[in-house]
């Protein structure tokens, strides 16, 4: 009878470490999917970036240009 009892713990033990362990498998899984995803997204921006780099610098000194107007420099009014 004690032997049963200790047979069903263990058989109870066993299936609970072998769900646990599968959980955890599945864990690490998840954390490489997302390590290819955020890394397939960085690769994404840096070719964007080098591709329109040229262009929003552009858009950007030409905005700067209209902001400030001609031979403004940027100065301040006087007496401001």
């Amino acid at each position: 009878m004690i032997n049963k009892a200790v047979i069903r713990l263990h058989v109870g033990y066993r299936a609970l470490r072998d769900t646990v362990l599968e959980h955890e498998r599945d864990r690490g899984a998840t954390a490489v999917e997302y390590a290819l995803i955020v890394s397939l997204i960085a690769v994404a921006i840096v070719g964007v970036v080098a591709a329109l780099g040229g262009t929003i610098t552009e858009i950007f000194t030409t905005t700067n240009d209209q902001i400030q107007g001609p031979g403004d420099g940027g100065n301040p009014p006087a007496g401001g």
